[in-house]
């Protein structure tokens, strides 16, 4: 049985492992203590302590809940995507409600984690994890029963605020429920999941809407989330958050959570419109990037400074490592996200592939991503090491995305399938790597705030990411465009979207013009390949300056496991001391 645990000073560095104790008591719930000093807490020795962590048939169901309901979101996030263009036939949708039917689903996201994971810290994980469920299955009930575009606009828009507390609120209760020392292997495999979602999520939307109707790209959300619900409500039982309703209430953090929301909208809402919907130029654009980040920095002067329970805690801050890390986790988002997004188009505006077939060719690099992340987390939880992670897989994804530049019109099957292995093998280590980075540097008490903040700032980097990559290709392909004869006068057109140029391409008969357009668009992704070659560069010499913690700490939480008998009351133990050694 899991429980509340025992918190020190852990800043050890990792060649220097320091012994940590995990204390669980039965009696409701746990409060944090703190030893006098290091030397107590060292007290008992090795062999006086028992494993770290032995997970029972009931942790493995409940986290088999947790992966299934990863798989639901992480499916729904990429297979709309190639289902627009009959989604908008059927229902008449323009371009622009086209853009925000993926938008609107990233910004409601990205936004809410870090309020939904504040939320879950006074209501309880599991409480949260039903709001966020039953919110992702109506936001895909109302879209998939949607009669015109508007629906479906307002049911991805609540299915993101869902989704996004899925994705934070899963991670954070792996946090609750398995020591440090081990969990990057549990980690690892809810990337894997997510993964396997955004790799098959393309297949299946674009079978759905080629064979079936599109509508089931949302009606299949319904038996997995609902599966992965049931597990959760017989598997998952933490431990209760003391403390009546009105307690709770007055507990939360509504001005900062309302300054957040606001602010990181704001900007949000300017990245992503800008140069597609409105011009850089624009009020429109240039009013939410200037107060959205000035309130997002009044809203940490506040957390830091006034807020009795912070959204946002100082300690997140403390030190370099989780400033970096956090730092390269957004690149990471904008690196994977970037790639995901515009190697699709390579094969459909470029290669002339079907949506399927290249979904189908996005393969080597997202299938390569799981077993990556796996293996490290195997690894990292054997040695109690994670910074060869970071510095190998910022190395691979590097070179990884310059190779991409090989990628031509003429590129044979053979030679963008090993193209392409690279990056998703770099990309996948890098998961677990900054993942345990963030947790080992910050205080134990923190761990679940440290994974909340990692997975909002992995969503900032692939809102940021697409837009950056969007901007590139918009004036390297206009610019290209106006020394076309043929295509000058559409350049501004042309180049205010690369999906639509596919469309294009696609229609157009065998001429020198298609040669030269496909030339030109060829050449534009070109310039997104070098801008994540920059960015990774960049993470390659940040992941150097990291110094490394322990992943030898205790285990604190307030929400650990609670065993169940087998007439379902909880199990009750005697108080045990258990070490999270180093393996």
């Amino acid at each position: 049985m899991m429980a509340a645990a025992v918190s020190i000073n852990n800043n050890n560095r990792e060649d220097e492992l320091e012994a940590g104790i995990s204390t669980s008591k039965e009696e409701p719930p746990p409060t944090t203590t703190t030893p006098n000093s290091k030397e107590e807490a060292k007290k008992l020795s090795d062999d006086e302590l028992e494993p770290i962590f032995k997970p029972t048939r009931e942790f493995l169901l409940a986290f088999l809940a947790l992966c299934t309901i990863t798989l639901a979101v992480a499916f729904d996030a990429t297979s709309l995507a190639v289902a627009i263009p009959a989604i908008s036939t059927a229902l008449g949708g323009t371009a622009l409600e086209a853009f925000w039917s993926g938008t609107s689903f990233l910004l409601s996201s990205t936004v809410l984690q870090p309020t939904l994971a504040s939320l879950s810290s006074i209501f309880g994980r599991k409480n949260l994890i039903y709001v966020s469920s039953f919110l992702f299955g109506a936001g895909s009930l109302i879209a998939a029963l949607a009669g015109n575009f508007t629906v479906i606009l307002v049911g991805r828009t609540i299915q993101g605020a869902g989704g996004g507390g899925i994705i934070t609120l899963t991670e954070v209760v792996v946090t609750d429920l398995v020591p440090l020392a081990v969990r990057g292997q549990w980690f690892s495999l809810l990337s894997a999941m997510w993964s396997i979602g955004t790799v098959t999520g393309p297949l299946i939307g674009a079978g759905f809407a080629q064979n079936v109707s599109w509508r089931w790209i949302f009606y299949i959300n319904l038996p997995v989330i609902g599966l992965g619900l049931l597990f959760i409500i017989i598997f998952l039982h933490q431990r209760k958050i003391p403390g009546g309703i009105a307690y709770k209430m007055r507990r939360f953090d509504y001005f900062g959570s309302i300054l957040f929301i606001t602010s990181m909208t704001g900007f949000l809402f300017g990245v992503t419109t800008g140069g597609v919907i409105y011009e850089w130029s624009s009020f429109r654009v240039l009013l939410p990037l200037l107060v959205g980040p000035a309130g997002l920095a009044g809203f940490l002067f506040y957390e830091f400074n006034y807020a009795l329970e912070p959204i946002v805690n100082r300690g997140l801050f403390k030190n370099w490592d989780l400033i970096a890390s956090y730092l390269m986790t957004v690149f990471h988002g904008a690196v994977l996200w970037s790639l995901m997004y515009f190697l699709v188009l390579y094969y459909q505006g470029v290669k002339f592939y079907t949506p399927i077939i290249s979904a189908v060719a996005a393969l080597p690099e997202s299938l390569t991503v799981a077993p990556a992340a796996v293996a490290i987390g195997i690894i990292a939880g054997k040695t109690g090491h994670y910074r060869w992670a970071m510095w190998v897989g910022w190395l691979l994804t590097t070179m990884g995305t310059g190779i991409l530049l090989l990628l031509r019109p003429d590129t044979t099957v053979v030679q963008w399938i090993f193209l392409n292995i690279p990056v998703g093998l770099g990309s996948g280590m890098l998961f677990p790597g900054m993942g345990l980075s963030i947790q080992a540097a910050c205080d134990p008490a923190l761990n679940g705030q440290a994974m909340a903040f990692y997975s909002f700032a992995r969503g900032v980097g692939q809102a940021i990411g697409v837009a950056i990559s969007g901007v590139i290709f918009q004036n390297v392909f206009k610019r290209k465009l106006v020394n076309l004869a043929g295509f000058a006068g559409v350049a501004d057109e042309y180049s205010r979207d690369a999906t639509i140029v596919v469309g294009i391409i696609n229609t157009m008969p065998d001429s020198a013009d298609k040669t030269d357009l496909v030339k030109a668009y060829s050449e534009s992704l070109h310039m997104i390949w070098a801008a994540m070659i920059a960015f990774s560069g960049l993470c390659s010499i940040l992941s150097f300056t990291i110094k490394g913690f322990s992943l030898s700490q205790e285990h604190v939480t307030q929400q650990g496991m609670v065993s169940r008998t087998a007439d379902g009351k909880p199990e009750r133990k005697d108080e045990e001391a258990v070490r999270s050694k180093s393996l």
